[in-house]
């Protein structure tokens, strides 16, 4: 009988089938495989060690960024001329002084919040200050200044995270708290760039860095 040799024969089935043989996986399927599970032992390890210096961090750069913000303010207030400082571009806005010394009062108030510290100013005490002149003004916004970053670098950085209430209604973490001070000094000293247009000075140029 005639068989067509191209035609394979066929598997015989039941007790005599014969089952083909499993190819072997593929060895480069194992290496990948045994590859990202040491990738994600390693990641895993590693990150064990990550969360005290991501804290800290975050920390020196807040520092830096208000000694920026300090001596950005600085600016303003030295270019400002003495007789201006009561300057109001309208009857209903605070004077430049005014201004400063309520940026003043409110980085008080968020540091200390921040930190669960006591500030060492009554609310809105700087505004209410008899005293407007240059010269007191300077030193009171310095030296807010200088509180925020004291408080700033003696706060745990592990604490960054901590939720509070901010004015018993907002709650935030205490690393939230300062860059809303910050935002919040950033608004009005911006602010004043108008007033010193007003007196006939040229602002500051930007301090980004």
């Amino acid at each position: 009988m005639y068989v067509d040799s191209a035609i394979p024969p066929a598997y015989p089935s039941g007790r005599d089938a014969v089952t083909a043989p499993e190819k072997p996986a593929s060895n480069h399927f194992k290496n990948l495989h045994m590859s990202v599970t040491h990738f994600l032992a390693t990641l895993c390890f590693l990150l064990g060690f990550v969360p005290l210096s991501q804290a800290q961090q975050p920390v020196d750069q807040m520092v830096k960024e208000w000694e920026r913000a300090k001596a950005y303010t600085k600016e303003y207030l030295d270019l400002m001329p003495d007789d201006k400082y009561s300057l109001k571009p309208t009857p209903e806005m605070r004077s430049f002084a005014g201004q400063m010394m309520h940026l003043t009062d409110a980085n008080y108030l968020f540091a200390s919040v921040a930190a669960g510290t006591q500030s060492p100013k009554g609310m809105g005490e700087m505004e209410k200050s008899a005293d407007q002149s240059k010269q007191n003004v300077i030193k009171q916004v310095m030296d807010g200044y200088d509180y925020v970053i004291a408080t700033l670098k003696q706060l745990d950085p592990s604490k960054m995270g901590e939720q509070i209430k901010m004015f018993d209604r907002f709650e935030m973490s205490r690393g939230v708290a300062f860059e809303k001070a910050f935002e919040h000094q950033t608004h009005h000293r911006g602010q004043t760039t108008v007033y010193l247009r007003l007196a006939g000075v040229k602002p500051p140029q930007e301090k980004l860095f």
